[in-house]
């Protein structure tokens, strides 16, 4: 059904003329009748009576007219759900408890006026398509892993580096240090199940390894970080590295030790991603709000993989 035509018999019920409706809408008389002339053949009704007063509803048009208003009121809100600014700025995240949910939360503290919906994507594959399709405005992620650029519409920018720790149960050799090299870490197993083959934390943390013969096992099923928590504070010969800003809780009894890593400290490089055309402002208050707040990135004495954009 014509919306144009329905709009015009919704104008001309409220005018009451022809002309009248024809002058509201900015539209030819002529026009005017045209679309009410198809609009009936298309019910297969009459919807006016022309009288000297100007035009009457039949008895038809009477009933079609609260449909007729309300195809006009749902085709408004059609139009509104889309309209930039109208709907929640969508934004992966990857996990709840890593920094850019922190960084998330940041914004929503700055910005509470600004809906927002949350999501997490696992693979940077969905993440992209997911932003080149308009499915989601944004996505953290730590770009671009060797060999997969980024597809040319698609905009990114560093937004923080976060340093790695090193976390122990408190039976564990380093468990008492201030803060550790990466050559001290040499010959101490680190234990991280969460290693995702082919992910962009694969390919950082297998640079890692190569760059500084550290020993990381992603063996076994990954139960979660309760799980892993667990296990690295009943086994001495365990440890694991923690991200600076993930958000953990563990029992008081499990004594874990988070401890600092140096000469250089490890950095997780986080990007904002974006597509180059989307118009959502909301996306534009979010990276203002990040360049203001974030602490930066490639300060001296840090390591990151060589493969990660430097912008």
């Amino acid at each position: 059904m014509d919306l144009e035509a329905v709009r015009t018999f919704a104008a001309i019920a409220e005018a009451g003329q022809f002309q009248k409706a024809a002058a509201d809408l900015s539209v030819t008389q002529q026009a005017v009748s045209k679309r009410i002339a198809a609009l009936e053949r298309d019910l297969g009704v009459r919807l006016f009576t022309r009288t000297p007063r100007g035009a009457e509803l039949t008895i038809d048009g009477q009933a079609f007219l609260p449909h007729a208003r309300d195809l006009l009121r749902a085709a408004e809100r059609a139009v509104a759900s889309v309209r930039a600014g109208s709907r929640p700025l969508r934004v992966d995240v990857i996990a709840s408890r890593g920094a850019a949910s922190g960084l998330m939360r940041g914004f929503h503290h700055a910005h509470p006026e600004i809906e927002l919906d949350v999501l997490m994507l696992l693979h940077i594959e969905t993440a992209v398509a997911s932003i080149r399709s308009g499915a989601i405005d944004a996505s953290f992620r730590a770009v671009a892993a060797p060999g997969r650029p980024l597809p040319e519409d698609i905009e990114s920018v560093r937004v923080l580096d976060e340093p790695l720790q090193l976390l122990t149960g408190p039976a564990h050799a380093l468990a008492g240090a201030r803060s550790v090299t990466l050559a001290q870490l040499a010959g101490h197993r680190i234990w991280m199940p969460g290693i995702v083959p082919g992910s962009e934390w694969a390919a950082y943390y297998d640079d890692l390894v190569a760059e500084f013969g550290l020993t990381i096992e992603a063996t076994g099923p990954n139960f979660g970080s309760d799980a892993l928590l667990d296990t690295v504070a009943d086994t001495p010969a365990l440890a694991t590295f923690m991200s600076e800003h993930t958000r953990l809780v563990w029992p008081a009894s499990h004594g874990l030790r988070r401890i600092p890593v140096t000469d250089p400290t490890p950095v997780y490089p986080h990007s904002l991603l974006w597509h180059r055309d989307n118009p959502h402002p909301a996306l534009a208050t979010l990276r203002a709000h990040l360049a203001a707040t974030a602490p930066g990135h490639d300060a001296a004495g840090t390591w990151a993989p060589g493969w990660v954009i430097r912008r």
